[in-house]
C-alpha cells in the first residue's frame, strides 16, 4: 500500500508519535510525506519515506497528483483545524481528490488509529483490486 503522511506544524509531534507507535505496521508499506513531516518521521523512526515538497510550496499538490493517477492508497493527514493555513485551497483540493477517487482519508489521530488497525488486519486489499482494474482499463 502507498500511504501519505501529512501534518500541519502544530500536529507534527503527534504524527511522529503515531509513526513511532505503529512503525511495525508502516514498515510494511510504501510511505510518502510532505517535506518536513517526512524528514521528522525518518529521523524518529528510521522508516524510508519518499519526501515531496513542503505542503505550502506544492507538496499537497504533488500528493494530489498521485491520487489523481490512482497511485496512492491512503492519506493520513493530521490537520490543525484551529490555525489558518495559507495553502488552504491546496488542502481542500487534496481532500476533494480523495473523495473523487475513493481514497481513504483520515484527518486526526482517532481516525488514524482505526485505519492503521484496519490496514494491519488486511481490510484495504480492495485498493489492490481497484488499482489492477484501473490498470487493465488503461491498457485496453
Amino acid at each position: 500500500m502507498k500511504i501519505s503522511l501529512i501534518a500541519h506544524d502544530k500536529k507534527k509531534e503527534q504524527m511522529i508519535q503515531f509513526a513511532t507507535s505503529y512503525r511495525h505496521i508502516l514498515a510494511e508499506h510504501e510511505l510518502f510525506a510532505t517535506g518536513t513531516t517526512g524528514q521528522k518521521i525518518q529521523d524518529a523512526t528510521g522508516l524510508s519515506v519518499v519526501r515531496f515538497q513542503s505542503g505550502p510550496i506544492g507538496g499537497d499538490q504533488q500528493i494530489g497528483a498521485k491520487i489523481a493517477e490512482n497511485d496512492m492508497d491512503l492519506i493520513i493527514f493530521f490537520r490543525d483545524p484551529l490555525t489558518s493555513q495559507p495553502h488552504e485551497p491546496d488542502i481542500s483540493a487534496l481532500m476533494r481528490l480523495c473523495d473523487v477517487h475513493q481514497i481513504p482519508l483520515v484527518t486526526n489521530l482517532a481516525g488514524a488509529e482505526i485505519v492503521i488497525r484496519a490496514l494491519e488486519a488486511g481490510f484495504f486489499a480492495w485498493r489492490e483490486i481497484v488499482r489492477d482494474v484501473d490498470n487493465l482499463d488503461s491498457n485496453t
